[in-house]
């Protein structure tokens, strides 16, 4: 049993890998190299060691790229498709040029009446007008303009307030008649100021136009009148308390001070309505007098009495 294990396996004999695979196994005395692969003198012992050199992986070819360079079939259109979109096109294009040369026309024939095509932009936010003075009027009458335009805006806070006043005498048992009065001059007196004298002042001032600037004359005197009646508001013509003016500001104070200071706000406000606008006129008329527009005015006037004559 001894000589079984005199011999120790495990034993580390110096050995030179790089060696005569013959002389290493002559050296060593206790293994043979065999197939690759070392074994040890006693034939029914386990190898110790085994061939670690592994074969080489075969060489990529030089246009291997992961089917990068592989290319992918994409279905086109055929010829005759881009013929019929080409057409199709072609239609469309000849459609629009028609449709712009009959616009261009259609501007042309109102340009050669006179009539100038107004694109609504004022308020902003519910265009109801077309309003741009910065860029239709001339720039030395544009102040003149701007004033006129704060006198309709200053008749539009006048006659709303007056409705609020109004509004509280009503509450206060002074009737509904007076109320729906006050409504009658907001809906009648704004758009009619508009249309009477702020829109021909406006052409008037962009196109030079004499006749307008006589009809913007007439319209705003009566305007004019207008404020200067209800700033003091008498019991005649119109029922004295449906309008904001001093006698009934008075009359009213007495007995509700509340709605007697509303009234007495919206005296303030004719009053202030009447002289910007009596301002206006006067600018306005000097600027007339001064353009030579009364005499081409009165040329004018005398050619249609003429004609109406004849």
């Amino acid at each position: 049993m001894a000589g079984r294990y005199d011999s120790n396996p495990f034993d580390e004999d110096e050995v030179n890998p790089f060696a005569d695979p013959a002389v290493r196994g002559k050296t060593s005395g206790q293994s043979n190299y065999s197939g690759g692969a070392f074994y040890t003198a006693n034939p029914g012992s386990v190898p110790m060691a085994t061939n670690s050199r592994l074969s080489p992986l075969p060489p990529e070819p030089a246009d291997f790229s992961y089917d990068r360079g592989a290319t992918i079939d994409i279905p086109l259109d055929s010829g005759k498709d881009l013929k019929k979109k080409e057409k199709e096109l072609q239609a469309k294009e000849a459609e629009l040029r028609k449709r712009e040369q009959e616009l261009k026309r259609r501007e042309d024939v109102a340009a050669r009446a006179g009539i100038v095509l107004e694109e609504k932009n004022w308020p902003p936010f519910l265009p109801i007008i077309h309003h741009d003075i910065a860029n239709e009027i001339p720039i030395h009458l544009q102040r003149m303009q701007y004033v006129a335009f704060t006198t309709l805006l200053g008749l539009t806070a006048c006659l709303l307030w007056n409705i609020v006043a109004v509004t509280t005498a009503w509450i206060k048992g002074y009737g509904v008649t007076i109320w729906f009065l006050a409504i009658i001059y907001f809906i009648s007196g704004v758009p009619g100021a508009y249309v009477l004298w702020y829109r021909p002042l406006y052409r008037a001032m962009r196109t030079e136009s004499a006749m307008k600037f006589g009809w913007f004359f007439l319209f705003y005197l009566l305007h004019i009148g207008f404020c200067i009646f209800a700033a003091v508001a008498p019991p005649i013509v119109f029922k004295g308390k449906s309008l904001t003016g001093i006698l009934p500001a008075i009359s009213v104070f007495s007995s509700h001070a509340l709605v007697g200071i509303f009234y007495f706000i919206g005296f303030g406000l004719f009053c202030a309505e009447s002289v910007i606008s009596v301002w206006v006129i006067q600018q306005v008329y000097m600027y007339f007098r001064g353009s030579g527009k009364a005499a081409e005015m009165k040329r004018e006037a005398a050619r249609g009495a003429m004609r109406a004559a004849f």
